[in-house]
């Protein structure tokens, strides 16, 4: 082999190559050239990977600052980093969130001061301005970068900027890599069963206050409120004894009429620009208007919703006229027990419980997002496949294990079991997303393709990652992996 040649101090040609050039002209080196400050989202990569002189921080006020953990970014409504750790001058470390806007007079300009999900904001970090904040301390970044503003746009497009940083990996990926992966799979599987005992409980305790069938609507409910808007969903399946009542049982406008009624959905006025639209919503009103004064005590205020950030499919009107079809058809419980005994392949199981959950179609709602949404080009079903499978995991086979328990059927109750730990994957989302950079790596995705080891992922994350900081301080799951991996 051939030593390599001696260096002559020049740089190589080839980083001015002419794909190296292009980036250059064209990337986000380009862009900024445009613009009088670096995009956001650029100061967010930044401060994730901190490219900072980090040991040179100060805050607008002259504080010195350490960065020990620069928290986990959040790509929801919120804070832009969670569960930062920060220590100020020789103070002790603090943990909070932080966030990062172009100017300082962003925090009031985007209404933060007024959202209590900024209560446990305790640095704002901004690219520039000497405006101090009296709340907490302020951080101006642009004196503070460690390379050119130029040079960080190209490298935002790198492989290293996109990627998780290794630093911020948790104390449990080292251990968590010494397993095999179908002894890591094993792990998160348990844990996964764990979770789905867990749900069946609290299904079970609440069968025994208002009755199985009752504790099911409330979990199917809840579910549809997604994680927006599970307490106001619930609310309203609680009232489901009062808005549907077995004699006279009502029918599907007036099931319709009431939850959404009851729920302060109901526009206030049509829209008066689409005929066919009017003419539904009034339908509504018209019902509810008869009925409202007796319902009076359950109507809730319109602000309990939450819509920022909402998928049009997810939006509560939708949820509610979904559920409508569900308590007009009313056999949905013996569905889903005769479902349950029944000798199904996996495959056929999801599609026999996609019928049973999106079998019915409904002139206005197959058509609309909302009540003063436009009509869709084409239908689209009430419930999606992946709502099906949130449902599944989460509130109909807890439930059926909780009832095969009470019954003492111990084939019943692992048949279920099986049934669970077979189920298709679910939808990802960003905790899931953010547990496996910090547990498991890029390379885990893999392991995923059934939502036991989702699921597995979430318990984990509930049981151990909720309970410390963001530096694993005190966490136990480390020493639980070693003493899993000492028994395999």
């Amino acid at each position: 082999m051939k030593p390599p040649p001696k260096s002559n101090g020049k740089v190589s040609s080839r980083i001015n190559s002419f794909y190296a050039q292009w980036r250059l002209r064209h990337g986000w080196a380009f862009l900024l050239q445009e613009l009088p400050v670096p995009p956001e989202k650029l100061l967010q990569v930044i401060w994730h990977h901190q490219r900072l002189l980090r040991d040179e921080l100060k805050t607008v006020d002259g504080r010195r600052l350490r960065v020990l953990h620069p928290g986990f970014w959040n790509h929801e409504a919120g804070p832009d980093f969670q569960k930062a750790i920060v220590q100020f001058d020789g103070e002790a470390p603090q943990s909070g969130d932080v966030e990062i806007d172009m100017a300082p007079s962003g925090w009031r300009g985007h209404g933060h001061e007024k959202n209590p999900a900024y209560q446990k904001v305790l640095l704002h970090v901004v690219w520039e301005g000497a405006e101090c904040n009296p709340r907490f301390p302020t951080l101006v970044l642009k004196p503070l970068l460690d390379a050119p503003i130029a040079e960080l746009a190209t490298w935002l497009t790198s492989e290293a900027a996109v990627g998780f940083p290794n630093a911020l990996a948790g104390r449990c990926c080292a251990p968590l890599r010494g397993l095999g992966e179908e002894e890591l799979l094993d792990l998160l599987r348990q844990a996964g069963l764990v979770r789905m005992f867990s749900k069946a409980s609290q299904l079970q305790a609440r069968a025994r206050q208002a009755g199985w069938e009752q504790a099911l609507w409330e979990g199917l409910f809840r579910a549809l409120g997604f994680k927006h808007n599970v307490w106001p969903m619930l609310r309203l399946a609680e009232l489901k004894p009062r808005l549907v009542p077995e004699k006279p049982r009502p029918g599907l406008l007036e099931i319709q009429a009431r939850l959404l009624g009851a729920g302060g959905l109901l526009p206030k006025e049509l829209t008066r620009t689409r005929s066919r639209t009017d003419h539904d919503v009034k339908t509504l009103w018209d019902i509810w208007w008869r009925e409202r004064e007796v319902y009076a005590d359950c109507e809730m205020p319109k602000n309990l919703w939450r819509f920022a950030g909402l998928r049009p499919a997810n939006h509560p009107e939708r949820r509610l006229a979904a559920g409508a079809h569900w308590l007009a058809v009313n056999e949905l419980p013996g569905r889903l027990q005769q479902w349950c005994t029944s000798k199904l392949s996996t495959t056929q199981a999801v599609q026999e419980l996609e019928g049973s959950l999106q079998k019915d179609k409904d002139d206005f709602w197959s058509w609309h997002w909302t009540l003063r949404g436009k009509p869709m080009a084409k239908p689209q079903p009430l419930i999606g496949s992946t709502r099906v499978t949130d449902l599944a995991v989460n509130v109909i086979l807890p439930w059926l294990w909780a009832r095969a328990r009470e019954g003492q059927n111990e084939n019943l109750q692992e048949t279920i079991e099986d049934r669970f730990l077979e189920w298709p994957a679910a939808e990802d989302n960003s905790v899931l997303k953010l547990a496996r950079q910090r547990l498991l790596g890029s390379a885990s995705e893999k392991l995923f393709k059934t939502s036991a080891p989702q699921q597995g992922l979430l318990q984990i994350v509930r049981d151990f990652c909720e309970h410390s900081d963001a530096l694993c301080n005190n966490c136990r799951f480390p020493e639980l992996v070693q003493q899993w991996w000492s028994k395999i």
